[in-house]
This record gives structure tokens, sequence and C-alpha cells, in this order.
């Protein structure tokens, strides 16, 4: 920053995903930024950027994108599973294992969702100089207009 003017580093998408595939921030690589198993804390540790990036209802989006990566999960796994026990495959079974399966796997798969949902929003709408710079003087979500592409 020599002349008033803020350079924004820019990950790769494949650094974005990687790192959010590590629970990790996606924009630097930062660790600790979960506050809880469920919860993400507002800023990065490390480089401070808003988690949720100006809008209160910013994880809807990891919300579906966690419910269809499950859902494609236990479908190969139940289709393999009906493959290899065919012709008599036990219904009941597979019934209460995967009602089982989907609650356990929403709530292991939360975490990653939502990084990852970070991620491919920065991967879309990349940091702009004005956000970091907003991310630098504090304030809260919904404070400040977080600027759209």
């Amino acid at each position: 920053m020599t002349d008033g003017t803020v350079v924004v580093a820019r990950p790769s998408i494949t650094q974005l995903v990687v790192r959010a595939l590590q629970l990790r921030c996606p924009h630097c690589g930062g660790r600790q930024i979960f506050a809880s198993v469920f919860e993400l804390k507002d800023r990065c540790p490390t480089c401070g950027i808003l988690l949720e990036r100006g809008e209160p209802d910013y994880f809807v989006g990891a919300y579906l994108f966690n419910l269809i990566a499950v859902e494609l999960i236990l479908f190969f796994c139940v289709c393999g599973f009906v493959y290899v026990t065919w012709p008599d495959p036990p219904w009941d079974l597979i019934t209460y294992v995967t009602a089982f399966l989907m609650l356990t796997g929403c709530m292991f798969c939360y975490p990653f969702a939502k990084t990852t949902w970070l991620a491919v929003d920065l991967a879309i709408r990349p940091l702009s100089p004005e956000e970091l710079d907003g991310h630098d003087h504090g304030g809260e979500v919904g404070e400040r207009a977080v600027p759209h592409v």
C-alpha cells in the first residue's frame, strides 16, 4: 500500500476449496475460525474478514449445500448396498440405517458446508479493497454494505 490503494491477494479456486475442506479460512488459510462445532466466529482471527460477508442470512445456501451433499453420498451408498445384496435386499435395515445416517451425516458435514460455501462465494465474489477496508475498521455484520459484483 504505497499510493493509498490496497492490493487484495486473490487465492485460486483450488486453494479456496482445499482450505475450506480443512475447516480453515478459505481466504487466508487461518485456523480456529469456529466458535463451536456448528458456529463460525464473526471474523477470521488471522485476516479479519467477516465470515458472513455482511449478510445476516448468508449461510442459508450452506444449509442447502449440506443437504444435497449428504443426500448424494447416501444415494450412492444405498444403491451400492442394494446392488451387492440383490435380489433380496434388507429393506427395513436400509430404511432405518439411512435415516440414522442422514441425520448424523448432516450434523457431521455441516461445518464443511459452511466453509465450502464461503469458499464458493469468495471465488464468485472476491474480496474488494473496500470490503477489506471495512474489515480493518471493524463493525458488525449489517452495519456496512458489502460491495457486490
